[in-house]
């Protein structure tokens, strides 16, 4: 991006056309020297779209905005969106960090954006398809072929195979900026898996929130059409309707593991794990609680070099062992193609602009930044003159320098390495460097302290491939940096993101992925499979929920007794059994407990595509009200108070899954977890409270952590005794936390889940719920004596690992 390529925007008050005067807030707002700005021209004038945004702002008191702005914020915490830091082994995650005035383009720009960006896509298709095909380019000189035999990007059992379909790219985004000129270059070209269209629609939802009314009269063009298309265009890649389109993700660990989830929830795609897939018959398929189903098209989220530890990395624990084969028999779609990361080798843009005019005869519509080489010798020897005007990196790279740690040179200053010689590194590492021109970024309004201020940022846009060609989203997102520096933008080191808003003269359609009347579309006959390890997650996520409210009732019932001064074996009998459970009495909030209700988080996080925004909410905040409890809670009254808020919590979260989840195997599971985890602890606290040589008060703690104080009074008209107690919490078939209750709703689940099987056909799981539940029934209270519930309690726990083996293997 040339320096000299235009007059830089004038310094000093904007005075927007067509407006004497739009406020203080606005009439303060200055540039930077030098620095072309997102909100006015060369000349200082207002670009075009952004007056009614000005306005708005403009007409509201410092207080107003900053509510307006925190309803935003509101509803990305609400919904829990979080950006991981990349390359972090932890679960850690930090908010999404939230600009909430948007960037503003009109229609006229995103015109020359667009179809600039539609002509880049197809020459990359056209790369792509030469480097696995026939390599002329190489060949012919056109591309040096140490950048593609070399490179760890170009996946040498590709070559020769033709994709599925006949395309190595379906999607695909840019990184742009706007230059001094205003023109708009390419700073970065993503082909492999990128990432942020999820995140996108997110700050659009936020956005929407801060300027409901704006937003509904300013001509935005919508994100729903985009997604609409791309959809369809997944689904058309199929020719089985029995088969599956899916999402492989890397994991809950990938910096980006929200966003794959929001997207999968919101196209309704599996979001699955290479661990979730297997190859059989020579076709890719998913696990799930019916049998292996077969996946058609997978949108791949995952860096190419890792899907398949067979014939890519073999260190890979993230891939599908054969996934390779399924490809080159043409059994699976991919989105993008593997070996598609080729293009994003930062050396490549040196040779994009002279490829394009070999191959389509026209120079590049959107120029990308200035690139060079330094394996050849007159570009060597102009990046030793320029250095202080460059960035120089790895060649065969797919990130920016500044976002690699390997070593590099910004501006002439050498980073990553002893050496403070510029010369002599360039010299030794040539051929395994590139160097890109420094640019300057332009700016773009935000809102800090009470004011506007210039802030650099990049511009990240969307291309999905369909049936009739390449469709572009209408904005992405802005990538703002947390300083004045404009010569680089990332997240990783601190910086923001913010909705782009493109802006027409005429009012815009409102599409929408729901169907419409008239559409022909129909619910399902029967609902999708689920993949084994969202089972596994959901009822385990199930049980952990379940053994935490126990642990809870437990704990309220000895702080209780405590603060009431107990008798000594009363409280040693429930220190005793707290100890089964891993759960020490030495804190009044006790780490035990945080390490369950943490299991049941870690569980819900693995399926967030599965779970309601709510669901995750009313877990996450119950995991932090504990966490600030651990700290400040003494024991005794103070502690039975706050397992008592805790507990409601837990009922809030229980009443959540329990009303909204859709009846289908997810929420089998879910609820096969939880009764069987309940049957146990029951059965537990039984054996232990309601033997003969328990002590003074057991029987009556008994039924108070069953929660069945009520019940017990309304219903005997005595004392209460082991009769009574073994009755109402063991066998009572309409007490819900009665052990009887519990294998009746496993019965029921198992039934369900097993509905479509053929006839006399019965898993292990199935035969062993009915037998437990036929046995448990017929006893009597004379019979279930402390060996017949340690029996059943052994029996129950047992059906978990049938279960596993009827499901989820």
């Amino acid at each position: 991006m040339p320096h000299d390529a235009g007059p830089a925007p004038k310094t000093g008050t904007v005075t927007p056309a067509g407006a004497a005067d739009r406020g203080e807030l606005f009439d303060s707002y200055r540039t930077l020297p030098g620095v072309p700005d997102e909100l006015c021209d060369a000349t200082g004038r207002m670009r075009p779209g952004w007056a009614p945004l000005i306005d708005h702002l403009s007409a509201l008191p410092p207080a107003q905005i900053a509510a307006d702005f925190a309803r935003g914020e509101q509803h990305l915490a609400d919904a829990g969106v979080f950006f991981r830091k990349y390359g972090d082994a932890t679960a850690a995650t930090r908010d999404w960090p939230y600009s909430p005035v948007p960037v503003v383009l009109s229609q006229s720009d995103w015109t020359t954006i667009s179809a600039g960006l539609v002509q880049r896509a197809n020459l990359m298709e056209q790369v792509v398809a030469d480097l696995y095909g026939p390599n002329r380019l190489v060949a012919d000189g056109h591309l040096p072929a140490q950048l593609v035999a070399s490179n760890p990007e170009w996946l040498r059992p590709m070559v020769g195979v033709a994709p599925r379909g006949g395309h190595f790219l379906h999607f695909c985004a840019f990184e742009l900026g706007r230059g001094p000129d205003g023109r708009w270059w390419v700073l970065q070209d993503l082909t492999d898996a990128p990432s942020g269209a999820g995140f996108a629609l997110e700050n659009r939802i936020a956005t929407t929130h801060v300027f409901p009314e704006l937003y509904a009269q300013a001509n935005v063009q919508r994100l729903a059409g985009f997604f609409k298309d791309f959809r369809s265009a997944l689904t058309g890649l199929k020719t089985n309707d029995a088969s599956r389109a899916a999402i492989l993700t890397p994991g809950p660990l990938t910096d980006t593991y929200y966003e794959q989830a929001y997207i999968a929830r919101y196209l309704g795609l599996s979001l699955l794990e290479g661990g979730d897939l297997t190859v059989a018959d020579g076709g890719l398929k998913v696990r799930t609680v019916k049998g292996l189903i077969p996946i058609e098209v997978l949108w791949r989220r995952m860096d190419g070099i890792w899907s398949d530890p067979l014939e890519l990395r073999r260190d890979s624990h993230l891939g599908t062992p054969g996934l390779m084969s399924a490809i080159r028999q043409g059994q699976v779609t991919m989105v993008n193609a593997l070996g598609a990361g080729v293009l994003e080798t930062q050396a490549l843009m040196a040779f994009l602009p002279a490829i394009s005019r070999v191959l389509t005869g026209a120079d590049l519509m959107l120029p990308n930044v200035a690139t060079w080489w330094c394996g050849q010798t007159k570009e060597l020897a102009h990046v030793n003159r320029h250095a202080s005007r460059m960035m120089i990196g790895p060649a065969l790279a797919t990130r920016m320098p500044y976002e690699t740690q390997a070593p590099h040179a910004i501006g002439g200053i050498l980073t990553g390495t002893d050496d403070t010689q510029i010369g002599p590194w360039l010299a030794d590492n040539a051929a395994d460097l590139m160097a890109k021109e420094l640019v300057t970024l332009s700016t773009t309004p935000v809102y800090e302290d009470g004011a506007l201020v210039p802030r650099p940022m990049t511009l990240r846009v969307f291309l999905a491939r369909g049936p009739q060609g390449w469709h572009v989203m209408p904005g992405g997102f802005a990538r703002i940096g947390s300083g004045a520096d404009t010569s680089a933008v990332s997240m990783r080191r601190g910086g923001a993101v913010a909705d782009v808003w493109v802006v027409s003269d005429a009012p815009v359609a409102t599409p929408t992925l729901l169907p419409r009347t008239g559409d022909g579309q129909f619910r399902r006959a029967t609902a999708e499979a689920l993949p084994s390890r969202a089972a596994d997650n959901l009822f385990w996520l199930g049980r952990y929920i379940e053994r935490t409210e126990g642990q809870l009732r437990l704990l309220r019932s000895y702080h209780g007794r405590r603060s009431e001064g107990a008798s000594g074996p009363l409280l040693d009998a429930i220190r005793t059994h707290l100890g089964r459970h891993g759960i020490k009495t030495d804190r009044a909030i006790p780490k035990g407990l945080r390490r369950t209700l943490a299991a049941a988080v870690h569980s819900a996080s693995q399926i967030r595509d599965r779970f309601s925004v709510d669901g995750w909410a009313a877990l996450t905040d119950m995991d932090k009200t504990l966490a600030k409890m651990q700290g400040t809670t003494k024991a005794g009254d103070d502690a039975a108070l706050a397992t008592g808020i805790l507990l409601r919590k837990v009922a809030g979260f229980s009443g959540l899954t329990h009303d909204n989840m859709y009846r289908t195997a997810g929420w089998q599971f879910l609820a096969i977890g939880r009764a069987l985890e309940r049957a146990a602890m029951t059965l537990g606290l039984l054996a232990r409270l309601a033997d003969p040589e328990a002590p003074d008060g057991a029987l009556d703690l008994a039924v108070e952590i069953g929660d069945s104080v009520i019940v017990h009074r309304q219903r005997y008209a005595m004392v209460t005794s082991r009769d009574t107690v073994i009755d109402l919490l063991a066998l009572d078939p309409l007490n819900p936390r009665a052990v009887r209750f519990q294998l009746d709703t496993l019965l029921a689940r198992v039934t369900d889940l097993t509905a479509d099987a053929p006839l006399g056909h019965m898993t292990d799981f199935e035969r062993s719920v009915r037998t437990l539940q036929t046995a448990f029934a017929v006893h009597t209270v004379e019979t279930l004596d402390t060996a017949a519930l340690d029996a059943a309690l052994s029996d129950v726990l047992g059906l978990s690992i049938t279960l596993n083996a009827a499901f989820l293997h």
